[in-house]
């Protein structure tokens, strides 16, 4: 198998919510395991996800999970999910999607290099970037 690079959000006890909103727009199959599942007496995170994965038909990859109680959850500090190729409406179509109930930083639109660019964060305060790369221009 070739290594592969994905990202791992968390989330401060909404991975489910996030996850399942990624997943209505971008589609693919959603696998949760909760805390609850693993460790019998997790109590109040019983209900929260200790790991998700979301495998879309494009090919993506999305793990999450939700903060344990000790730990400090910071949504957005240091990570940019970027989605880029040259899939034009599919890619659209995931902007309108994921901009829903999210702050647009650049709109998407032609850039200087070619490509259709934007930038926003999500409804759950992670930070996206989308690349469409225009004609003649590598994904």
């Amino acid at each position: 198998m070739a290594s592969t690079l994905n990202p791992y959000l968390n989330f401060d006890a909404n991975a489910r919510e996030a996850m399942e909103f990624y997943q209505s727009v971008l589609g693919g199959d959603l696998v949760i395991n909760t805390f609850g599942e693993y460790m019998p007496d997790a109590g109040d995170i019983a209900d929260q996800v200790m790991h998700a994965s979301l495998q879309t038909e494009a090919g993506y990859t999305i793990f999450a999970s939700d903060t344990p109680p000790g730990m400090q959850s910071t949504p957005g500090t240091s990570i940019t999910v970027s989605i880029s190729g040259d899939e034009t409406e599919r890619l659209r179509g995931y902007w309108a999607g994921l901009t829903e109930g999210g702050t647009i930083e650049m709109p998407l639109e032609m850039q200087m290099w070619g490509d259709e660019y934007g930038s926003f964060t999500d409804r759950f305060g992670i930070p996206w970037m989308v690349n469409i790369a225009g004609p003649g221009q590598p994904g």
